[in-house]
């Protein structure tokens, strides 16, 4: 019998974060203040979790989880399968191509956002907080931080893109089930928000300006700290836990990868498989690429500029130097919003900046990407989000290059999410009726 699913046991679920910071060809670029206005990073620290923000700045390669975090871990599901797609691979008619990818859509809130939610969570909790403020794009983060909230006996309030917000109405049902708050941003509750909705009572809004008023109401509020879920060093250290699960599947089938492919609109999925492996090929471990796949609609690392530019509409944040398309850039809604956001994170850039990470950008009107993702649907059997559609169209057009080369290859994906609760956008953008 042919296994297809390769599995760790709970008693393998790693001990440690991986940090990147140390293996990097160059020291990372670090923040910097703007040259006017109030320090953004004394405001970070009166409105982040200070736990987290001690991991932006480590330099340890290993980072130890706590007990109790592991132990949300596998309430959650972890460690998650790794699968070979031979069902795939026989539809591609491939021989010289072996294709795998990993489940992280197989979490109580249908993807890897848990990984670093539960976390964030857990050391707001202990550091005294009652409430966590937080954007989300998609919807997914935000499920997972409303989750992890209510594991921890935390209240949660979220600022939703509109444009999302207003079609994805399970998912917000969803939130609400776990007695989450939920604002369509840009929204009345803050400064920002009332601004921008003054200059245009339509605007779609954008993760840049959710996040800014995340910010600004966690700052207004006793009790209440904010949460990223992508972009910034922690939560991609968080999300590590993914590529180590992964290269210890890889050791249980004696197989590895060459191309590591994920979708990318911040950059925490696509971190949270690749970065491991690349810390490896860093350190001469191993050879192996990666592959970031993103929407024309926020293709940063395809035609952002390496610079320092602020993570939000306000310029609440301190500056970071990332790929960046600029943080007022008007970008066109799309149904994998969670794609939709201005800059890549700055792990992400500096190996992007080394030309360790390659990248290309697919169509705003999607259909190609749900087209493969419908594709994957038949022939694997699971109905990924429409933002890890991208990182299954970028590999079954990489097998397919790779077989027409007569080229044998091993590619692996990261299946961040599913698509249970995005129906609608299967059904508008594949014309079912």
């Amino acid at each position: 019998m042919k296994i297809n699913q390769i599995c760790l046991s709970v008693d393998d679920l790693p001990k440690k974060w991986y940090n990147i910071t140390s293996d990097l060809p160059e020291p990372l670029p670090p923040p910097k203040e703007p040259e006017t206005g109030p320090s953004r990073t004394e405001f970070l620290g009166r409105t982040m979790i200070h736990e987290c923000l001690g991991l932006e700045s480590s330099t340890d390669s290993w980072i130890p989880i706590p007990e109790e975090i592991r132990e949300l871990y596998i309430q959650a599901g972890r460690p998650r399968p790794l699968y070979r797609a031979r069902r795939l691979e026989k539809q591609l008619g491939l021989k010289k191509v072996r294709l795998y990818y990993k489940r992280e859509d197989l979490s109580p809130t249908g993807s890897h956002k848990v990984n670093t939610a539960l976390a964030q969570a857990y050391f707001a909790a202990k550091e005294g907080n009652t409430t966590l403020a937080t954007e989300t794009g998609a919807g997914q983060w935000g499920s997972a931080l409303a989750y992890a909230a209510r594991l921890m006996d935390l209240e949660c309030i979220i600022f939703w893109v509109r444009t999302v917000y207003d079609w994805k109405t399970d998912r917000r049902t969803f939130m609400k089930l776990l007695d989450a708050t939920v604002y369509a941003s840009p929204s009345k509750e803050t400064k920002i928000g009332r601004k921008i909705l003054a200059e245009n009572p339509n605007n779609p809004g954008s993760l840049g300006i959710a996040v800014s008023e995340g910010l600004e109401y966690a700052s207004q509020h006793e009790g209440v700290v904010y949460s990223l879920g992508s972009v910034l060093n922690h939560v991609l250290i968080h999300q590590s836990i993914i590529g180590l699960e992964t290269i210890e599947q890889f050791k249980l089938v004696d197989d590895n990868p060459d191309l590591i492919i994920g979708c990318l609109g911040g950059g925490s999925n696509f971190g949270g498989i690749a970065l491991p492996f690349a810390g490896e090929v860093l350190q001469g471990k191993r050879e192996c690429e990666f592959l970031a796949a993103q929407s024309e609609a926020a293709p940063n690392l395809v035609k952002g500029e390496y610079r320092y530019d602020f993570g939000d509409v306000a310029e609440q944040t301190p500056l970071l130097k990332m790929y960046t398309l600029g943080h007022r850039t008007e970008l066109e809604p799309i149904k994998a919003d969670g794609l939709r956001y201005h800059a890549a994170a700055p792990f992400i850039s500096a190996l992007r900046h080394h030309n360790m990470v390659r990248a290309v950008a697919y169509p705003a009107d999607e259909r190609a990407v749900f087209e493969a993702a419908k594709m994957f649907f038949q022939t694997e059997g699971w109905l990924a989000a429409p933002e890890s559609s991208y990182a299954v169209k970028a590999s079954i057009e990489e097998a397919r290059k790779a077989e027409k080369a007569g080229v044998e290859k091993v590619i692996c994906m990261n299946i961040s999410g599913h698509g249970f609760l995005d129906i609608e956008a299967y059904r508008e953008k594949l014309g079912i009726e």
